[in-house]
């Protein structure tokens, strides 16, 4: 399959006055053409500060990347200057944010937001083109009585409609990669579905790939082909989607599939939760992040950060559970089992 971005060893830090937060640490993936690659992990564990990463939209005062590359048509996005960037922002790799109400301009009516960025990237294609465009992509994306919704601003809309609008702007110059940053945060459960389905088909129309983040497990099992779990700024387990489901390698990839809510669960049950919280980013520690909270913890977690291990073909863990040699020397008694 066809590669579109490539991830290595990606690092970031914010700097304050007081210490430095490192927020990614040691990413690798890929996104191939066509895929909705997944990536899930509770807050603060780096989801959204890796996306931005991608565009280069994190602050430029206070947001470092130490090393690492991120390979897009074979040139590091990292190393290009800001206007390359602006050939790619949009046109190439779109973004839809996490909330709609705070990144639409609330003094911009909805249609001047959606053909602003079609006119940049193709100036030569005149006003009234533009605005036939944006008036398409609101019809494509649910959106009725279409002329009147482009003289709106945004606190005339919905929630609903104003993701849809976000969608359209992502959409507006035919990027090949698209990142969802949690899109359907703060949706009932009704438009959250009709959001995804409408992404679905935009991604089989457009033949776009997708980058998804989101926490909710639910949400990437309907969406996405594979998988990337996160925790503390790492990447700790991937897989393909059904792999991930049925064969959980990782005791964090574990425990959070245990904190899913079944409609089974008896009255008495108490709600299963992870114990502990997560470690402070602003410090380097020596072995596995999740050592503290783990319920299979070895001394070598503590002492040593595990390294990516081939599970299966195209699952891969980081946890020293799934190490040979160390298993060997526990005896085994601390395999992990969701």
């Amino acid at each position: 399959m066809n590669k579109l971005l490539k991830v290595r060893d990606l690092h970031i830090y914010f700097s304050t006055l007081s210490q430095k937060t490192w927020v990614v640490r040691g990413v690798n993936f890929d996104l191939y053409a066509k895929e909705a690659l997944g990536i899930v992990g509770e807050s603060g564990c780096g989801k959204s500060v890796m996306a931005k990463s991608i565009m280069r939209l994190l602050p430029p005062t206070s947001s470092y990347a130490q090393n690492g590359t991120i390979l897009y048509k074979n040139e590091n996005i990292l190393s290009k200057k800001e206007k390359a960037l602006c050939k790619i922002r949009g046109k190439e790799i779109g973004m839809i944010f996490q909330d709609s109400m705070t990144s639409l301009n609330p003094t911009m009516k909805i249609g001047h937001q959606i053909s602003e960025g079609y006119t940049i990237h193709y100036p030569h294609i005149s006003r009234k083109q533009a605005r036939l465009r944006a008036c398409g992509l609101l019809e494509r994306v649910g959106i009725s009585d279409v002329q009147s919704r482009m003289n709106q601003y945004p606190h005339e809309l919905s929630g609903g409609i104003r993701q849809r609008v976000m969608i359209a702007i992502a959409m507006i110059s035919s990027p090949q990669i698209l990142i969802a940053d949690e899109p359907t945060t703060a949706l009932d459960v009704t438009i959250q579905a009709q959001i995804l389905e409408l992404l679905k088909e935009v991604q089989k129309k457009e033949k776009m790939s997708i980058i998804f983040i989101t926490h909710d497990l639910s949400v990437i099992a309907n969406f996405c082909h594979r998988v990337i779990v996160m925790y503390a700024g790492e990447m700790i387990e991937q897989a393909p989607v059904h792999e991930l489901f049925q064969n959980p390698k990782h005791p964090y990839t574990c425990c959070l599939l245990n904190s899913i809510l079944h409609l089974d669960l008896p009255p008495s049950q108490a709600l299963y939760s992870i114990h502990g919280s997560p470690p402070n980013l602003g410090e380097k520690w020596k072995g596995c992040s999740f050592y503290t909270r783990c319920p299979h913890a070895m001394k070598i977690c503590q002492n040593m950060s595990p390294k990516s291990i081939k599970v299966k073909d195209k699952h891969h863990v980081s946890c020293w559970l799934f190490a040979s040699s160390i298993m060997q020397k526990e005896g085994n008694k601390n395999a992990t089992s969701c």
